[in-house]
């Protein structure tokens, strides 16, 4: 399967955030990384509905969208009516699911793909239970909740764990890695058996999109 690549918004220009979204499609990303973030589970405030459903009228790519909220439950449906036929998938953190399994149920029940995604210090056993469920399991390699992070260099044995996990189960769902990830060390994440990954600030800060999306794509060539 090829590796999708997925930047992430939070670290876009927002005053010029359309032109944004359609210089890294041109660039040749695969998805779009949306960010939400509450004030509440993480400290930053970032983008809501209007701002999704302002991506939705743009020429955008397929909307990942991660709910770092407290509330999912109240939002998710929300957010999809926002993004509609662009929203690929509705992420929702583990750490603020009381009813993960009816949440993740609601999601997939409205046709896109429903993840679940874990903070760097919950442990993946949590996910024995759902893991036959969720369409996608997201690491997060850095704290959710601020872009431009050093990535935790720890986390890499927990993608390998969670590939070893995944590759022994009945059921195949992506593994999206978040955080901290640039060029000098998208391999180390694509070989740990990432499918899916987050780049923020390692792409839109860099000079040039094209060129970064293409230098990642050779580092990770035939992984």
């Amino acid at each position: 399967m090829k590796k999708l690549i997925a930047p992430s918004i939070l670290s876009a220009d927002f005053t010029r955030l359309g032109e944004e979204v359609r210089a890294i499609k041109e660039a040749g990303a695969d998805w779009i990384h949306v960010d939400v973030m509450d004030g509440h589970f993480v400290p930053n405030i970032s983008i809501g509905l209007p701002i999704v459903e302002a991506l939705r009228k743009a020429d955008t790519l397929p909307m990942d969208i991660h709910l770092q909220i407290e509330n999912p439950d109240e939002f998710a449906e929300r957010f999809i009516d926002a993004g509609g036929d662009a929203v690929h998938g509705i992420t929702v953190q583990y750490e603020t699911c009381g009813l993960l399994y009816s949440t993740i149920s609601r999601i997939k029940s409205r046709g896109v793909s429903a993840g679940i995604a874990i903070s760097p210090t919950t442990p993946l056993y949590v996910l024995e239970e759902v893991l036959e469920y969720a369409d996608m399991i997201l690491i997060m390699t850095v704290e959710p909740g601020f872009p431009g992070q050093k990535f935790i260099q720890s986390m890499v044995p927990k993608v390998m764990r969670l590939r070893e996990l995944i590759d022994r189960s009945e059921h195949k769902p992506l593994i999206e890695v978040d955080g901290g990830i640039k060029l000098d060390n998208i391999r180390v994440i694509a070989e740990a058996g990432a499918d899916v990954i987050v780049s923020g600030s390692g792409i839109f800060q860099s000079s040039g999109y094209s060129e970064t999306i293409e230098l990642m794509r050779k580092e990770i060539k035939g992984l």
